[in-house]
């Protein structure tokens, strides 16, 4: 088995603070497939504060035998997005090309992407189809419980690196732990605890060479088949709460609330709702 990608190590420990919080938005979404195979996503959100609405309609259709696939994205700033994915070249080489045009201002842009996978090596690199492209490249290299990332990106217009970032994980089933270093001025850790059946934990902790820092600790709690509490809270005080329940098959609700612990007694209190439908 493939180690992790570089930007997937620390991802079990972010998901318990990124997951089921809908801050500030109203949001439905929609997915469905028809019997030939395509993927249908259709979503929409507004802000609580009556702000603007904005959606996006998403279509997949795959080839399998031809190891294609292919998706197009259409959005309410007018942004249309189409890509193509294929992975038959090799065994665990997977190429992507991906091009987005905006009809209103005429305005193009392309990404070329490759991704290739090895039992005990990941290596991932994009660069934007422009006259001066940026090359993003990183690389992960797994032994056993451990998996070390590294990313970088060169800038041809400049002919230099731009970024060095490490990264480096301890998987022992029901803990993770893992560890960042980003351009040696950002340092951050993690730790993704499998507490029990229902319970899952995470604890982020992140500081800069200018001396900021943060920390936070959430969790999630199953209440059973169809219903999940989630709780989390950081340094500054923000507490986000979040309520997930499976009304039927394919339907399910979010309700997630962030107090800020600094004003209890003030506006400004943030609600959430998202309903996905799924058929």
């Amino acid at each position: 088995m493939a180690p992790p990608s570089y930007s997937d190590i620390g991802k079990q420990a972010r998901d318990v603070f990124g997951k089921g919080y809908h801050f500030g938005l109203v949001k439905l979404d929609v997915k469905s497939k028809t019997s030939n195979g395509v993927e249908f996503t259709a979503g929409g959100s507004t802000t609580t504060d009556g702000g603007k609405v904005t959606g996006s309609l998403e279509t997949k259709y795959k080839i399998k035998e031809q190891g294609l696939s292919l998706t197009e994205k259409w959005n309410t700033d007018n942004s249309l997005n189409t890509t193509v994915d294929y992975d038959k070249l090799m065994p665990g080489l997977k190429l992507t090309l991906d091009g987005s045009f905006q009809p209103n201002s005429g305005d193009k842009s392309g990404k070329f992407k490759t991704e290739y996978k090895h039992e005990k090596f990941l290596f991932n690199a994009d660069l934007n189809l422009a006259s001066s492209p940026v090359i993003n490249m990183s690389t992960s290299v797994g032994h056993g419980a451990y998996a070390l990332g590294y990313q970088t990106a060169f800038d041809s217009g400049k002919s230099a690196l731009t970024k060095h970032n490490l990264a480096l994980a301890y998987n022992a089933g029901d803990m993770i732990l893992h560890a960042t270093a980003t351009d040696a001025k950002v340092f951050g850790g993690g730790i993704y605890l499998k507490n029990s059946p229902k319970l899952e934990t995470g604890v982020t902790i992140s500081t800069s060479a200018g001396g900021a820092s943060s920390f936070g600790i959430g969790c999630k709690y199953t209440l059973g088949p169809d219903a999940s509490l989630r709780a989390k809270v950081n340094n500054g005080s923000q507490i986000g709460l979040s309520y997930q329940q499976k009304l039927r098959d394919g339907i399910t609700v979010t309700m997630s609330t962030n107090v800020d612990g600094t004003k209890l007694n003030e506006p400004g209190h943030k609600l959430g709702l998202c309903l996905e439908m799924e058929a």
